[in-house]
């Protein structure tokens, strides 16, 4: 049941995540990019210790931590490590992000963002000594190869000419801090207020990206009509996502969680052509299938471990 819970909490946050794609891109025909992050990061921040201080918060508590190995106790250590995990994903890595995508298209961009996924492995083996077994790899190879067709239509010809070089090698210094602070959560993952991490998590982003916003001169207006997106991505796709993934990190390892999370391309296809009415061609289906596949096989050869 651990490694169920754990597939479940790493898919549902690619769910969440796929969703905010098209929620930002609403939010971006009205505001700037770090404005968009700045709000919804201390949203979910509010979200979250709104949440620790009601009522519900021991019942929410042990349906989070229904296995053994929790610990209560959070030292001055790990409050060090979450503020380093919260500066790496929710400051650096979209100041780069955003920075890059400036200089290079939307397709290199989503597509480079996928090389997440290696840098885990890498680091999860280096410094967890994760092992993977030859259908992992197999799996982790779909999931590559189908997002990357899923954001790119197999069109890879200027993916590193030398108009976009800089942009797409800052978008992959992105994928690299993101993919530390992943691996870095698995220290996090065994406390048991996962809601209060999550919290100061999304609030120090927040606020230093608001510091950034107003050094910058950006616009702080929040459009009325904006406010339900902002909610729903500030609700889901951070605060609920980010408890979901120490969860899974916890219960299925780092490099495990990574290579699943391209499955955030394709939910968020799906999302796009729901409510953005974007076309659904024949290769997102095909490339939503081969996902699939490899999710299958990540899953079962999981529950035999």
């Amino acid at each position: 049941m651990r490694k169920v819970w754990g597939y479940l909490s790493i898919i549902t946050a690619t769910v969440f995540f796929g969703m905010s794609a098209t929620l930002d891109k609403i939010m971006l025909s009205e505001m700037h990019p770090i404005t968009i992050g700045a709000y919804t990061y201390l949203i979910a921040g509010i979200f979250l210790f709104m949440v620790r201080q009601s009522p519900l918060k021991e019942n929410i508590l042990d349906v989070l931590n229904r296995t053994g190995g929790i610990e209560s106790r959070i030292t001055g250590r790990d409050y060090l490590l979450l503020l380093l995990t919260a500066l790496l994903s929710t400051v650096i890595a979209p100041v780069l992000f955003l920075t890059g995508l400036g200089e290079t298209t939307a397709v290199n961009a989503s597509l480079l963002l996928n090389i997440e996924v290696l840098f885990i492995i890498i680091l999860g083996y280096l410094i967890f000594r994760e092992t993977l077994k030859f259908k992992d790899l197999l799996g982790i190879m779909l999931l590559i190869g189908g997002a990357a067709y899923l954001v790119s239509e197999g069109e890879f010809q200027s993916l590193f000419n030398n108009v976009a070089l800089s942009g797409n090698l800052l978008v992959i210094l992105a994928a690299f801090f993101w993919s530390l602070d992943t691996v870095l959560s698995k220290f996090l993952s065994k406390k048991r207020d996962l809601i209060l991490l999550s919290g100061i998590k999304s609030s120090v982003g927040g606020f230093l990206l608001l510091i950034i916003m107003l050094i910058l001169g950006l616009s702080t207006a929040l459009p009325t009509e904006m406010l339900p997106y902002a909610l729903m991505v500030s609700i889901f796709s951070i605060g609920c996502s980010f408890i979901l993934i120490y969860i899974a990190v916890r219960e299925i390892g780092a490099a495990m969680v990574g290579s699943l999370f391209p499955l955030s391309s394709l939910f968020g296809a799906i999302f796009a052509f729901l409510i953005l009415n974007e076309p659904f061609s024949a290769m997102q289906v095909v490339s939503g299938i081969v996902m699939l596949t490899g999710v299958i096989i990540l899953y079962w050869n999981g529950m035999k471990k």
